[in-house]
């Protein structure tokens, strides 16, 4: 049996794959890495069959039309067999010593008969271009090296906000979501993050820095750049986390796991505020604004608690021209103390 399945979405990425590939292969049979080709116009393919001629009991290509990021994901989730289910980005990697021991945490787990829904790993900022790194860490909030329920955690802080390179998820419960993230668009990961986190009842947090990530590429959707152009990308992703659950359906779940995915909710809800604000395209404000009334017309009970009663009231407190000020400055701070775009 495969304990992990992990889904490179490959689009263009002959520079990057003969880094990402060998650094997951090192897994052995225990893993199958499942390369999607999105309809690249370089020599990708040839590389992941490369790659698939070498390990053939480890690596499966799937070569598809070009879809987008979401697309990619959604086809390897279609044919994984792995126990758990991750993602690696294609310019991305896996630190050797962490993902041994991460292997290793899931097989002794297996044969104590015990599988959580999710685990959680730290992940590592990359800053290739100025060699500086940065560890997301989440260890002042989650118990460590032990198994754990939602009411173990603390409340959550605004830096401990839950990212795909986090997340391990079972394969069961992201197919029992019923996940198919959209094509053509990015920021899929924040719907990848919610979507499943619903159907979570066990976690692990293993403190280990396995997802190293690749920041300082011109080309990447999260430079500053690429977000202020692709904004709406961000009200498509945003829409979609609206309108997944109604509020009757979060008020099903335990009070920290509520808690939890209104948290979610808020952070989406601010990353795509900060979007609409430096948009490129005239209006882009204005168009956050109208999905918000159509949001509020559809699920109105869940607009109503993500926006004024929890933390993200702050954003309808304070008087428009002041809130975009607010919100460059807070991508300034953030991006001095990570080293991010």
């Amino acid at each position: 049996m495969k304990i992990l399945s992990i889904v490179v979405p490959s689009y263009n990425a002959e520079k990057y794959l003969d880094r990402s590939i060998p650094s997951l292969v090192v897994g052995g049979e225990d893993v199958e890495v499942i390369i999607v080709n999105d309809g690249s116009k370089d020599s990708t393919l040839e590389i992941a069959r490369k790659y698939e001629k070498e390990f053939p009991n480890i690596v499966k290509v799937v070569d598809k039309e070009n879809g987008g990021h979401g697309s990619g994901i959604n086809a390897a989730l279609e044919i994984a067999t792995g126990l758990y289910f991750k993602c690696c980005d294609a310019d991305d990697w896996f630190a050797k010593d962490a993902y041994l021991e991460f292997l290793d945490l899931i097989k002794k787990h297996l044969k104590e008969g015990k599988s959580p829904d999710l685990y959680l790993t730290d992940f590592v900022y990359n800053r290739l271009d100025t060699g500086k790194t940065h560890v997301h860490d989440c260890t002042t909030t989650y118990p460590t090296n032990r198994f754990m329920t939602w009411e173990d955690l603390k409340s959550p802080n605004n830096k401990d906000f839950f990212m795909m390179h986090m997340f391990t998820y079972k394969t069961e419960i992201l197919r029992r979501s019923k996940l198919h993230l959209p094509e053509h668009t990015f920021y899929v990961d924040n719907l990848y993050v919610y979507q499943p986190l619903y159907y979570v009842k066990t976690m692990y947090y293993l403190p280990v820095g396995l997802y190293q990530y690749y920041v300082g590429h011109a080309d990447q959707s999260i430079s500053y750049e690429n977000m202020a152009k692709n904004y709406q990308h961000a009200l498509r992703v945003y829409e979609k986390v609206m309108t997944i659950y109604s509020y009757d359906d979060l008020k099903k779940l335990s009070k920290a796991h509520k808690r939890y995915m209104y948290f979610s909710i808020v952070v989406i809800e601010a990353l795509t505020l900060f979007y609409s604000v430096i948009g490129k395209k005239k209006g882009s404000k204005k168009e956050y604004r109208q999905l918000n009334k159509k949001i509020k017309s559809v699920n109105k009970a869940l607009y109503n608690k993500a926006n004024f009663r929890t933390r993200f009231i702050l954003s309808h407190l304070v008087i428009p021209g002041l809130k975009d000020i607010a919100v460059r400055i807070g991508y300034k701070i953030v991006k001095k103390k990570t080293g991010w775009y």
